[in-house]
């Protein structure tokens, strides 16, 4: 029997042939008083044979009364628990009751309090998810919105709220304004969950919010300018003053360290700054001849992923312990300020200009006796107010004979005893294309055989230039010159075709060397050059039959034929003997190489 009764609780199909099953549907409130009427079974025939099952949650939370069908709360019920209940009522009833849901649970955040965090740059809008709060009631008795209630200075948060599928209303932080991290670093945030009910049931959620530090503060210093002074005999490591910046950000982004700019400033590096306190040392021995005043651009510089800086400036002022020397300033009047002058200079074109002070004195230094030394009389000094010196030329100059010059200017002021200073320098002459190239000879002289080949060297000429540079590159030429050619460079003779001993024995060439200055100048030298016969050409008779009568009375020497060209060659070329060569260039001189036989 209880296997029977545990089907139909269970809501198992009616065997054919039973009596068709009414539903009975009921309803309660939850949390309604133990002993509250839920209602009746309502059926026409009570007592009711009610089919439970041992342990059932109708047997432990309602009552039944099978005489009247009467059906009551045992226990508060809780729908959150159980939201509905069942029973049979034999032979035909199936009752249904639901449990009314009332606002008897406040919507619950997991945690008490949660930690989030937002660079101080983060632009609007920009969220962190918070946890949500989750309310087991239903519809209007859940959570239904969250507010901020306190902690939001400023409104620079705002809740972004949106329900999901599940049915939880889930919770976004965002940025409503701007965050600054040096004017509020931190957020205590109170979040209120609230749901539907009257009045509604809240929880709240503590949110701390941390605004995190990002390098957009520089440095800034306490004051934009700072002074000082120090003695001229202050010994390396005397502290002269301190500088002082601040940084509103955090961490390394705060952190500053202090350097000073070499490109701006103290290039000598006369003093150090510490860059940790900002303290400013003396670094090098002061000379207030040479310097009264120093300016230093010190730099903060924080140790930010990407540094920012500020500047400021320390003036230093070097005192005085009366070491009354003069001091003497050369400033060159070249294009390029370094000491040189060109050799071209006319007398009196200025040199440099020398000015002579006092160091020690707040006023020029006018009463410095100023001379010059060396240059060999080619230089010399010329004043209008004798504080300021103009090193002037005399003489004029010749980079050829003398290209540097020793000078000294020296200046003792009139103190008992006297002080002096002296300034050496040396002063270039620079070089103007003044000098053409030169040869070693004026006249060369060469040989060659008729035979040689083209490319044939011959002789190789020099030419040097007394001048330097450009001035003295030289480059050589040639003219009138058709067998021959020369190497621009080196200066080397060669042959570029088969030269003719017949057409022309003692070539002349005509040689060119040409520097490269602005205008260029030039030399020539002179090259004779003696071909060597070679017997390549046979005798050639102007015709090749003579006719001539000749009386016989006529005496012997007596000239009775006259012919030309007889020869191309040399005599001995042709096979004529040593005595007959001796007798026909006799003959030839004294006819004047006219060709006449006698």
């Amino acid at each position: 029997m209880w296997r029977l009764l545990l089907l139909l609780v269970l809501g198992a199909s009616p065997a054919p042939g039973a009596l068709p099953e009414r539903v009975k549907y009921l309803e309660v409130s939850e949390n309604a008083r133990p002993g509250t009427r839920v209602g009746f079974i309502d059926v026409d025939s009570p007592p009711y044979l009610i089919a439970l099952v041992p342990g059932s949650p109708v047997e432990t939370d309602l009552i039944v009364e099978p005489t009247t069908g009467e059906i009551r709360t045992r226990v508060a019920l809780d729908r959150e628990t159980r939201p509905s209940y069942s029973l049979v009522a034999l032979p035909s009833v199936r009752v249904v009751i639901s449990v009314l849901d009332e606002n008897d649970n406040a919507p619950a955040f997991a945690v008490g309090h949660v930690d989030v965090e937002f660079p101080e740059n983060s632009p609007r809008d920009a969220k962190r998810p918070l946890p949500p709060a989750y309310d087991p009631d239903l519809g209007q008795y859940t959570t239904q919105r969250y507010d901020i209630v306190s902690g939001n200075h400023g409104d620079a948060f705002r809740l972004s709220q949106q329900r999901g599928r599940d049915g939880v209303l889930y919770l976004d932080l965002q940025i409503a304004g701007s965050l600054d991290r040096e004017a509020r670093p931190r957020y205590h945030l109170v979040i209120e969950a609230l749901d539907g009910g009257t009045p509604p049931l809240r929880s709240r959620l503590t949110v701390n919010v941390t605004v995190q530090d990002v390098n957009d503060n520089p440095p800034i210093f306490n004051q934009t300018r700072y002074v000082a002074s120090v003695p001229e005999n202050a010994t390396v490591g005397t502290p002269v003053l301190a500088v002082n910046a601040s940084d509103a950000d955090a961490g390394d982004n705060g952190r500053i360290e202090y350097s000073i700019n070499r490109r701006q400033s103290d290039r000598e590096e006369m003093f150090r700054v510490d860059p940790a306190t900002g303290m400013v040392y003396v670094n090098k021995a002061l000379d207030f001849e040479s310097r009264e005043r120093h300016e230093l651009v010190i730099v903060a510089r924080d140790r930010g992923a990407q540094p920012l800086e500020a500047s400021a400036f320390v003036s230093v002022r070097v005192t005085d312990v009366n070491d009354n020397q003069p001091a003497i300033t050369v400033i060159f009047l070249s294009d390029d300020a370094t000491p040189k002058i060109s050799e071209s200079a006319q007398p009196g074109e200025f040199v440099a200009r020398i000015s002579v002070n006092d160091p020690d004195s707040r006023a020029e230094y006018s009463n410095a006796t100023v001379s010059l030394t060396g240059g060999d009389g080619h230089f010399g000094l010329a004043t209008r107010d004798n504080i300021i010196y103009l090193v002037v030329v005399e003489r004029p100059l010749d980079r050829e004979e003398q290209s540097v010059y020793e000078l000294s200017v020296e200046a003792t002021d009139a103190g008992t005893p006297p002080l002096c200073a002296v300034r050496t320098f040396r002063l270039l002459v620079t070089d103007v294309n003044d000098n053409a190239p030169r040869f070693e000879c004026e006249m060369y002289e060469a040989h060659l055989l008729e035979a040689s080949e083209p490319g044939t060297s011959m002789l190789r000429v020099l030419a040097t230039d007394r001048d330097e540079g450009a001035n003295s590159a030289v480059r050589y030429s040639l003219a009138n010159a058709t067998w021959f050619a020369i190497d621009e460079t080196t200066g080397l003779i060669t042959t570029v075709a088969h030269v003719d001993c017949e057409t022309d024995p003692t070539p002349v060439l005509l040689v060119y060397a040409t520097d490269s200055g602005r205008p260029p100048l030039s030399s020539s030298a002179t090259v004779r050059i003696t071909v060597h016969d070679l017997n390549d050409n046979e005798p050639i008779f102007e015709k090749p039959l003579y006719n001539a009568t000749v009386s016989e009375d006529l005496s012997v020497g007596s000239c009775f034929l006259k012919v030309k060209n007889c020869r191309k060659d040399t005599l001995s070329s042709l096979g004529i003997s040593s005595s007959e060569t001796q007798s026909f260039l006799h003959v030839l001189d004294e006819g004047k190489k006219t060709g006449v036989v006698y």
